[in-house]
């Protein structure tokens, strides 16, 4: 059976992150699928080798607001259908936060889920996102799809996934409610694929740029791939790039036996 290498990566700005190695990068690994979030782009900006990447279907999705958000996917293999929002209420649509491509085996969410740190009214946006993506996700099992999911989710689940949890208990992105509901999500049947191969810490996809927080490891665990029950024996690696620059995120990657 083939064993697909999917890779996400918050790029924090796609063009810095092409005059940074992004282009190296990508074709060093050759991997099947390739999502990235915050973009950082309108359609016109996208640069032109990005978009025309050579043997891959690229998509993107951009955000109303400029310099803002935004999400693409690359894949080797052309998607049955590709939908960039959740198509049942625009305000969670418009940010470019959302590709769902429906392939024969799966279906892929690539997500760069909203960060909280704005205030109350944006911390609700963030919950409510998270509740609507994980209403359409079910929706997709219940018609018999398997689901995997990626991206940045904008939230350390437990206090193994970040290197200052009780400094940060009471700031958006480790706070009860938002670690409640990456609980909700794995009582769904949707699993964690890194906790599949190691229970250990250290292990962070996002570091803040100041107090050289990256030299010395200072990080969250903040992006994901989480798969479905029927897959979950079917992952066969799942890594983090952490040696990988040219963002404040690294590079996460699995390999799934389909």
């Amino acid at each position: 059976m083939p064993i697909l290498k999917l890779m996400s990566w918050n790029v924090n700005g796609i063009r810095a992150a092409q005059k940074k190695g992004f282009m190296e990068w990508f074709q060093s690994q050759d991997s099947d699928i390739v999502c990235i979030q915050e973009t950082k782009v309108q359609p016109e900006q996208i640069p032109t080798e990005v978009k025309e990447m050579p043997g891959y279907h690229t998509y993107f999705t951009c955000a109303a607001q400029k310099g803002y958000s935004g999400v693409g996917l690359f894949s080797k293999q052309q998607p049955l259908k590709v939908d960039t929002g959740f198509g049942c209420d625009p305000i969670y649509d418009t940010e470019g936060r959302i590709i769902c491509a429906e392939y024969p085996e799966f279906v892929l969410y690539g997500i760069y889920f909203p960060n909280g740190q704005r205030g109350d009214e944006r911390l609700n946006y963030k919950l409510g996102f998270y509740d609507t993506f994980l209403d359409h996700a079910n929706e997709q099992r219940a018609k018999g799809k398997s689901v995997i999911i990626c991206g940045d989710v904008n939230t350390a689940h437990k206090e193994i996934d970040l290197a200052r949890p009780k400094e940060n208990s009471k700031i958006s992105g480790f706070l009860p409610q938002e670690r409640a509901w990456v609980d909700k999500l794995v009582a769904n049947g949707y699993h964690d694929t890194l906790r599949l191969f190691t229970a250990e810490g250290n292990q962070y996809t996002y570091w803040d740029q100041r107090f050289r927080a990256r030299e010395r490891n200072v990080g969250w665990r903040i992006d994901y791939f989480f798969v479905s029950e029927d897959l979950k024996d079917k992952v066969k690696s799942a890594f983090i790039q952490p040696d990988i620059m040219g963002s404040d995120h690294c590079p996460i990657g699995i390999t799934v036996e389909l």
